[in-house]
């Protein structure tokens, strides 16, 4: 059975030592939904996704890109990385908005929190922009779709 990594052997929290890991290229995707009500879905793309904010989801990928940056001040064990790719797409899937974030680094440890937290910020930055429309905007189903590089591949 795995053991969890944050925990050092006298219960304590702890951040993981990377120190003798090899320097490899790691790659994470996260995902997050952000489900509109059918008339605010309507009257986004009737507006060209823009509200009396700016654009959505322009300014989503500026926040979000600004949040995996920042991960490691948000996250209490997350090492502070300089990323060397987050790209974002935005589309919409019915009345959802589908947000993938895409980070990269080479380094010694995975950036799977830096991918999910720069597309969780983006679904908050819309939901934010949006919110004017609706309180019923629903932020869901933030995951992992994809990891490479370090001890395990994932998706």
């Amino acid at each position: 059975m795995a053991t969890f990594t944050h925990i050092d052997s006298s219960s304590r929290p702890t951040m993981v030592d990377v120190g003798d890991k090899a320097v490899t290229k790691r790659t994470a995707t996260a995902q997050t939904r952000v489900r509109f009500p059918a008339e605010v879905a309507e009257a986004l793309r009737t507006q060209q996704f823009s509200t009396a904010k700016g654009p959505a989801f322009q300014t989503a990928i500026i926040a979000g890109t600004m949040a995996a940056k920042r991960t490691h001040d948000l996250i209490p064990f997350c090492h502070p990385l300089g990323i060397e790719k987050c790209k974002f797409d935005i589309v919409m899937d019915g009345d959802d908005a589908v947000i993938e974030c895409t980070v990269a680094v080479h380094h010694k440890t995975g950036v799977e929190m830096e991918a999910l937290t720069g597309a969780s910020v983006a679904a908050l930055t819309i939901y934010d922009m949006c919110k004017a429309l609706s309180h019923d905007i629903v932020i869901a189903e933030t995951r992992l779709l994809e990891k490479r590089g370090g001890k395990s591949d994932v998706g």
